[in-house]
């Protein structure tokens, strides 16, 4: 699917492996979700930009690179997105945090917003926005839509899995917000969950029904 890019390295399939077995306890789930969250975030922040700059080594003096422009900003969806989001601030913990509350209808499926707080210049910054399952895509694209409302520009989304049709969707909604996956399933049942899936991400996360 163009736009759509599946992270198909060893460790993040071994790792959503455990991510979509039933016997995985709480803590293993929780704890696996935030290293694949890790190594998405290596992937999607692949062509980020660099500057040159001069640093002195314990030796010598020498040319490094550093991150050019503002700092990024995660946008996790709550509330499952959060445990994503933690695993991408481990690697990269001078992001900012912008907070997208979302609950989805349980009869109509569709999302409902609840809280919004970004930071104050988000409109200048690459926003990635994250959240465990992209299913129907109708909580993605609410998403996408209330940040691009604050204006930003510069957007991607981060899932664990996503179903066809949600990935679908969002691509035909957002065309110009790629995203990044370890893997794509292809339908959904008749309660909106990814077939096969691996259950609901923020009941398993927090161990809650």
């Amino acid at each position: 699917m163009n736009g759509l890019t599946i992270v198909r390295h060893p460790l993040v399939q071994h790792k959503l492996r455990l991510l979509r077995d039933r016997a995985s306890s709480i803590q293993l789930f929780r704890t696996v979700m935030r290293e694949t969250a890790t190594l998405l975030c290596y992937e999607v922040t692949r062509d980020l930009p660099t500057v040159p700059i001069r640093i002195q080594t314990p030796v010598a003096e020498t040319e490094a690179h550093e991150l050019a422009g503002k700092k990024l900003v995660f946008a996790p969806i709550l509330r499952a997105g959060l445990a994503m989001a933690e695993g991408m601030l481990d690697l990269v913990p001078s992001a900012r945090i912008a907070h997208v509350g979302l609950y989805r209808d349980p009869v109509s499926l569709n999302p409902v917003e609840y809280y919004f707080k970004a930071p104050v210049d988000i409109a200048a910054r690459l926003v990635i926005v994250v959240d465990p399952m992209l299913a129907t895509g109708h909580s993605a694209i609410a998403a996408i839509d209330r940040l691009k409302a604050a204006g930003v520009a510069d957007l991607r989304f981060v899932c664990l899995l996503a179903a066809r049709p949600g990935a679908e969707a969002l691509r035909a909604a957002h065309p110009d917000v790629p995203i990044w996956t370890a893997a794509l399933d292809e339908t959904l049942n008749d309660h909106g969950y990814i077939v096969p899936g691996l259950g609901d991400a923020g009941d398993r996360t927090y161990g809650t029904r």
